[in-house]
């Protein structure tokens, strides 16, 4: 195997006969399979622990009724899948109320006719586990793709495991995870005569910006399986993941007849309650909606498209628009609502904003951008980014932003640019309890596709994420800032060239969250809550221009009364918004903890 983690392009094998695979296995150490009626077999009752839950071989159990039982010893907070079941009819029969048909295909690769691809990984490897490090890191990716967790000592300490193999993908500049692959040998696992294999828990970092990575690590994995002498790799994938479907089906899988099936607990709710009143809700509203049934909190959708909701519980109810309630006060909301008053408010209260420039005097522009170098120029009302104009040099840029701005409010602010990171606080009843990293978007150069054609990829990728709140704007601002890096829409960057296709770090613009809530300073934290008091509101995204987290130097952007918490996982940002809507719904052990002013 390579040393940099990138698998040889190999030839097709010829087929191998199940004795052959058997002979191989046989002269590995792998002890034979069990032999049954047929001559050969499985091992009963066979389960593989995966940590987020076990894999329950159904055509390993003889009858229903074990494979209920097995079913039924499943941990909490864990999700058990038995997989291969030939007769699902025969098993929810045996407990129509405690199990459920998985709404998932399976697909098949052949592996002794699998094409390995000439395309090498562009910004990337893919490499074995190696680390406690990875291990978290593999958690962390499945936290933002809101996959159950597997407790990272459980993953490092199968680092060696012939049953479990872990792939990663790692960024060749930054070193981080982006990607993760688990595989499971079924010979090893329980002597399967058909020596199989299959695949689980592709997932690829939201915020990863390189292509190919998903496909990367399929590819990796079957070649892994193929040279082990393995027959097939199965996969297990919901129905409409179309984009899933599309990779596999590229990659020469086909769809097979065998169906999983789950116990009905409450991190499955969704795939067995059937259709709901929230498919249409975005991702910001759904979160507080699911951490609120997941309560027993009573739940109305009034408007999904607006994200509008009600929520009630112990004969109180509260009325939201996803993380705004009725508990924000019209004046707190029209503070946030005008950046001009939310600065004067701020600083009132001693926290630092950046120089204000009167955006109808061009002697104080032409002042302005000799001191500063650059400036900012965004809507005195607007959101999600619209009309703000960062890293302006000239007079001529300066105006050009203005007229785009005006176009969004007639009022518009002009201020220095604060060189630094955007650095969002996440402030509930008065505590910061999530801080993130927001950067601007940017893409990989590959040495042959047009910046163009990255910026789709990367954008159907945000889009992907977020549910369709994040793409990338081809605009004017997009043209400019590319433009500054020497650069055309159609031209084609240098492999591993990172370019930066917009300024402005705004999640809806294409940009990315990267979650700093450990390392954070606590002169940031004072500064958030004291902002977050002035205004007297309860929630709240207080945006910081900082040079890093772990400093003390900052300048307050902004503040904004709908933060969208969704953005923040693993910080339990949800959960702490439910707490402050109906307190006595959290959990004794949340109640009874000590909280620690910031």
């Amino acid at each position: 195997m390579v040393s940099d983690g990138r698998p040889p392009r190999t030839p097709p094998r010829p087929p191998q006969s199940r004795a052959h695979r058997l002979q191989r296995l046989r002269g590995e150490g792998l002890k034979p399979p069990v032999q049954g009626q047929d001559g050969a077999g499985p091992t009963p009752n066979a389960v593989v622990d995966c940590g987020w839950g076990r894999l329950l071989f159904a055509q390993t159990f003889e009858a229903a009724d074990p494979l209920v039982e097995a079913l039924r010893a499943e941990g909490p907070d864990r999700r058990d899948i038995a997989f291969y079941v030939r007769k699902p009819h025969v098993l929810l029969a045996s407990a129509p109320q405690e199990l459920f048909l998985d709404p998932s295909d399976t697909f098949r690769l052949e592996l002794a006719t699998y094409q390995s691809s000439r395309r090498q990984p562009r910004g990337f490897t893919v490499r074995r586990l190696t680390s406690v490090l990875d291990a978290e890191a593999i958690n962390d990716i499945y936290a933002k793709r809101n996959m159950v967790p597997a407790p990272p000592e459980f993953l490092w300490s199968r680092r060696d495991d012939r049953t479990l193999t872990y792939f990663v993908a790692e960024d060749t500049t930054t070193g981080r995870v982006i990607g993760t692959v688990t595989g499971v040998n079924h010979m090893r696992a329980f002597a399967d005569p058909e020596c199989g294999s299959s695949l689980w828990c592709l997932a690829v970092d939201p915020q990863a910006t390189q292509p190919g990575v998903g496909e990367a690590l399929v590819r990796r994995l079957a070649e892994h399986f193929g040279t082990q002498g393995l027959a097939y790799m199965d996969l297990s994938v919901m129905h409409d993941n179309e984009q899933a479907i599309a990779l596999y089906e590229k990659l020469g899988f086909r769809r097979v007849a065998f169906f999983g099936v789950k116990r009905k607990n409450p991190i499955n709710e969704a795939l067995f309650v059937g259709p709901t009143d929230d498919h249409d809700l975005n991702p910001y509203a759904r979160i507080i909606v699911n951490e609120a049934r997941r309560r027993g909190i009573h739940t109305e959708i009034v408007d999904a498209e607006g994200g509008l909701f009600r929520l009630n519980w112990g004969g109180r109810t509260v009325r939201c628009r996803e993380s705004l309630s009725e508990l924000t006060s019209a004046v707190a909301l029209s503070i946030c609502d005008d950046k001009r008053m939310t600065r004067r408010i701020v600083e009132a209260a001693g926290v630092r904003v950046p120089e204000r420039i009167d955006p109808d005097d061009p002697s104080a522009i032409d002042a302005g951008l000799e001191a500063h170098g650059s400036l900012v120029v965004k809507p005195a009302r607007g959101e999600q980014g619209q009309g703000v104009a960062v890293g302006l040099k000239t007079m001529g840029e300066v105006q050009t932003a203005l007229t785009r701005a005006r176009r969004i409010c007639s009022q518009v602010l002009i201020e220095e640019q604060v060189q630094g990171e955007d650095l969002r606080l996440v402030v509930i009843d008065y505590k910061v309890v999530a801080c993130a990293l927001r950067r601007p978007p940017r893409v990989v150069g590959d040495g042959r596709s047009s910046l163009r054609t990255l910026i789709e990829h990367q954008s159907r990728r945000r889009a992907a994420a977020t549910d369709g709140e994040s793409t990338i704007p081809m605009d004017s601002e997009t043209d400019r800032t590319l433009a500054e890096a020497g650069y055309k829409l159609d031209d084609v960057a240098p492999d591993g060239v990172e370019i930066m296709v917009r300024k402005a770090a705004n999640l809806h613009l294409g940009g990315t969250i990267h979650d700093v809530t450990e390392e954070v300073h606590p002169a940031l934290i004072r500064a958030a809550v004291a902002a977050a008091r002035a205004i007297d509101i309860p929630v709240t995204g207080i945006d910081l221009m900082v040079k890093s987290p772990r400093e003390a130097d900052y300048a307050f952007i902004e503040a904004n009364e709908r933060p969208g918490l969704a953005n923040h996982e693993p910080q339990p940002t949800a959960e702490r918004f439910v707490d402050l809507l109906f307190p006595l719904s959290a959990p004794t052990s949340a109640r009874t903890a000590p909280r620690t002013e910031a």
